[in-house]
């Protein structure tokens, strides 16, 4: 199952594509994830591992950074024992402040009744998709131009 989103971000594309790629600042924008744990290799560079534990404890993920060419692409992969998610990112700079990102997820969940909820669910995934990148066009627009960690 595949989700597709797009936003304009007011904020450069090189601030815009950093946050996103900084794998520490993500519980600061991600309101399902309490809190970022590296595991291997420096945060957010190609190679690295960690892991987003969620608020609720139902759904943690392990994240690998699978390709890093900022400040115009950034590909992970998410996997967690229900589902792993292959999620690429792109951004392309529209004027000197403006930013959009485009934002694609491929879910493969695993075993028979996870594919069915998966099936079953495709909406709700979108809209947290959604959700997720409206989250983090605020905390860019909101931090553009000030330092964060």
């Amino acid at each position: 199952m595949k989700s597709h989103v797009e936003l304009t971000i007011d904020a450069p594309q090189s601030e815009v594509a950093a946050l996103l790629a900084d794998p520490r600042v993500s519980p600061h924008w991600m309101e399902d994830f309490g809190s970022y744990e590296p595991l291997v290799g420096e945060p957010g560079a190609p190679g690295s591992v960690y892991r987003l534990v969620s608020k609720d404890g139902k759904l943690d993920f392990t994240a690998k950074v699978v390709e890093r060419q900022l400040p115009t692409k950034l590909q992970l992969f998410l996997d967690a024992p229900s589902v792993s998610v292959s999620i690429k990112d792109d951004f392309v700079k529209i004027a000197r402040d403006k930013t959009k990102l485009i934002s694609q997820e491929e879910f493969q969940f695993k075993g028979f009744f996870n594919k069915l909820f998966g099936f079953l669910s495709r909406p709700a995934i979108h809209r947290v998709h959604r959700r997720q990148m409206e989250a983090f066009k605020r905390f860019a627009e909101g931090t553009a131009g000030a330092e964060v960690h």
